[in-house]
């Protein structure tokens, strides 16, 4: 069985550590790997020369924080977008924005679902819980054919 695999693009490394260990939680039944890339210089790299070159490091889902240092997640999003190699690839836009226009933005530019962070740790874990149960168990993923 192929295992899981999510990319985390996330500046603070206090949240992708703690997103990380409360994926890996929900996922105990299923091998999972997650990529963590903290910055946008090293996450456009990652997308135009990694995943274009080793189908083996595609991600199922990419799990995409708006608000990074350099690019901003949206410049992120679009090319995720039109790449042909990522852009049937699910993005949920996972940030602590619930202004109005990055909802548009994020959704203008093929975002697949937008979660607010949550504010503490118990609403975390239902979230990444829902997002795991969504995407691994009840999605068909091109990936996974």
């Amino acid at each position: 069985m192929k295992s899981n695999r999510i990319l985390l693009i996330d500046d603070n490394p206090g949240d992708a550590r703690l997103t990380q260990e409360v994926l890996k939680e929900s996922n105990l039944d299923k091998k999972l790997v997650i990529d963590i890339i903290s910055d946008s210089e090293e996450a456009e790299n990652f997308i135009t020369n990694e995943l274009n070159s080793s189908s083996d490091r595609i991600p199922d889902i990419i799990i995409l924080d708006l608000n990074l240092p350099k690019k901003n997640g949206i410049e992120l999003l679009k090319l995720l977008k039109s790449t042909e190699h990522t852009k049937y690839i699910p993005v949920i836009i996972m940030t602590t924005s619930d202004a109005e226009f990055d909802l548009q933005s994020a959704y203008s530019n093929h975002a697949n679902a937008y979660i607010v962070k949550p504010p503490d740790f118990e609403s975390l874990v239902k979230v990444m819980n829902s997002i795991s149960s969504f995407w691994f168990e009840s999605v068909l993923l091109l990936s996974k054919i």
